[in-house]
């Protein structure tokens, strides 16, 4: 069979072309099986001449079903590849709504998770995913949500590298993915693993004896050598050695995914399997593909033959067959042969394959939006972002901004007016060291991070049904900071609007006594506030940093530059943005 064209050039013209051959096909199917079947009919009634015409139309009608399954499948394949031009365009557009948000893998109760927007409207994870399955969103969303691990981001580095150079490859992947949806596997496995009953010495008799028996039959009838009720009585003997191979039979075809599952695994398996990859950690996940001397594709090309011969055996074309020769035998022989040679090393098969889905994003992520980033890993304290830009916002628009610390200066306080770009600079750190521990680039000139854990304090809200306030909330993400601080954890923390539930002064002097417990641990972090009295700190100690944004008032607007500026902010806009939404002050 040819093999899948998934090249996006010129893709309507091969569309209108792909439908044209489609439809060629199908009356030239209807013709060769009205042929056979007046082939067949021949045979029976007239001569035993015809037997060589029966084969050669038997054959044809079967070439001309796997050529038209082949360019359904190729259309299948072309529709994905029109899925996936549209889908790149709306990521570097920015334009994500319609892509999945994964909001199923929030949690607001996670160490950052829930305040950097990885999850839900025009989130990282729209951004990012590229996986077919639920086993694979699952796999990328457990990464997206797992500690800082240096040595695992570096070796994650040198695979998404690696495939950001295979363009031809990762495309194929998710075209194969999205053409045949990979449906549940647990049956499947779970056959695998179960031990079937063997082949005995008297399967062996039978199965050579049907086919042998069913032909002298069938002969000897058709000349009237013996009469046609013998016809009937081998037919209900067939029943009754038939029913030795049932039950295993249905219980496989009950288990063996369907033809377009079994082609989701095989062709993305193939696509592994003929690629030659530098990585280490790209070679092990190939490495899995081996099921003993043979490839997994090709067991699984094995497989979706006999899952269609398994499954199709109660239909009315085969019924008859299977009763004239014993046919179930020859199965039940192929299928334990086919078992005990695969044993259980496909069972690990999908779960090997979402793990390929991970890598097809992080490679796929880094084609189509990823920045020419230079990530660093270090084993100091250290936070350095040099021009970091928030991976969600539009290139053209993103404003850089560059920041540093270490144990010398191990806390901001960022200062500035309402919607300067505060409190989405520190999100912009946030996602950008999430990247890095994915093994991304920054989208920064330069990124170097410490063995830092990240912890965010930033969308505390109320829960009416837990009773919880916004503001104890709050409290309740700064405890678990402090506790995982006091077990002498590095992390990288960034709260917003520090302790924003409660009045001024109780607001100012807890801010004064958080910092100072923050001051004496293995923590780096920001911290942005309202409250200009605090930036009195950055002159009473030299780890304490005064940076912010600020604004600039012309006439009835508020302009922005983003642009973040040592020192504390020198003036607030909020009294001039409640004019602009209608309140009236009275002078005095």
């Amino acid at each position: 069979m040819d093999p899948f064209d998934f090249f996006p050039e010129q893709l309507e013209l091969k569309q209108k072309a792909n439908k044209r051959s489609v439809a060629q096909l199908s009356i030239l199917r209807i013709f060769s099986f009205f042929a056979l079947g007046a082939t067949v009919i021949l045979t029976l009634s007239e001569h035993w001449g015809w037997v060589l015409p029966s084969i050669i139309c038997f054959f044809l009608f079967v070439r001309l079903i796997n050529r038209f399954n082949h360019l359904k499948d190729q259309e299948r394949i072309y529709l994905a590849l029109q899925q996936l031009e549209i889908q790149k365009q709306a990521r570097q557009e920015r334009k994500l709504g319609d892509l999945d948000g994964g909001t199923e893998f929030a949690d607001k109760e996670h160490p950052f998770a829930g305040d950097l927007d990885l999850f839900g409207s025009h989130s990282l994870f729209q951004l990012l995913n590229h996986c077919t399955s639920a086993g694979g969103k699952q796999q990328l969303a457990t990464l997206l949500k797992s500690a800082v691990d240096p040595k695992a981001a570096q070796q994650r580095r040198e695979a998404a590298a690696e495939l950001q150079q295979m363009p031809d490859f990762l495309r194929a992947m998710e075209a194969i993915g999205i053409a045949f949806p990979q449906g549940k596997v647990g049956p499947w496995k779970q056959w695998l693993e179960q031990k079937e009953t063997q082949p005995n010495l008297l399967h062996w008799l039978l199965a050579i004896l049907g086919p042998l028996g069913g032909i002298m039959t069938l002969f000897l009838t058709t000349q009237g050598i013996l009469p046609q009720a013998f016809l009937g009585f081998w037919f209900l003997v067939g029943i009754v050695f038939l029913a030795m191979v049932f039950l295993p039979l249905k219980r496989a075809a009950e288990a063996i995914p369907v033809a377009s599952h079994l082609n989701s695994l095989r062709l993305r398996a193939a696509q592994i399997e003929t690629n030659s990859f530098q990585s280490d950690l790209l070679n092990a996940e190939q490495a899995r593909l081996q099921v003993g001397s043979s490839p997994a594709s090709k067991q699984l090309q094995e497989l979706d033959r006999l899952g269609l011969w398994t499954q199709n055996r109660l239909n009315l074309l085969y019924l008859p067959i299977n009763l004239l020769f014993w046919t179930d035998f020859i199965l039940f022989l192929w299928l334990a042969a086919w078992k005990k040679r695969v044993s259980n090393a496909l069972s690990h098969l999908p779960e090997t394959l979402e793990s390929w889905e991970v890598w097809v994003s992080l490679g796929s992520f880094e084609m189509e939006v990823g920045h020419a980033g230079i990530p660093v890993w270090t084993q100091e304290l250290i936070l350095e972002a040099e021009n970091v830009s928030h991976p969600l916002l539009l290139p053209s628009k993103a404003v850089a901004n560059s920041l540093f610390l270490n144990k010398d200066r191990k806390l901001v306080l960022l200062t500035g007016s309402n919607m300067s770009g505060k409190t989405t600079f520190m999100r912009t750190l946030g996602i950008n060291a999430v990247l890095l521990n994915l093994g991304l680039r920054p989208f920064a000139d330069r990124m170097t991070l410490g063995p830092l854990q990240l912890f965010t304090s930033m969308r505390n809200t109320d829960n009416l049904g837990e009773s919880v306030s916004s503001f104890y909330a709050e409290l309740s993400r700064i405890r678990t900071l402090l506790q995982r601080l006091d077990q002498g954890k590095p992390i990288f923390f960034l709260l917003d609007e520090i302790l924003k539930g409660t009045n001024t002064q109780d607001r100012i002097s807890g801010s004064e006594a958080l910092i100072a417990q923050l001051l004496l641990s293995q923590g780096l972090g920001l911290i942005s506030t309202h409250d200009i009295e605090l930036a009195a700190l950055g002159s009473q100690e030299a780890r304490v940093q005064n940076f912010s944004f600020h604004s600039e008032i012309q006439d009835q607007e508020i302009l922005f530059d983003y642009r973040l500026k040592e020192g504390a902010c020198p003036s607030f806009n909020a009294h001039k943005l409640m004019e602009l939404m209608g309140i009236k002050f009275e002078s005095k």
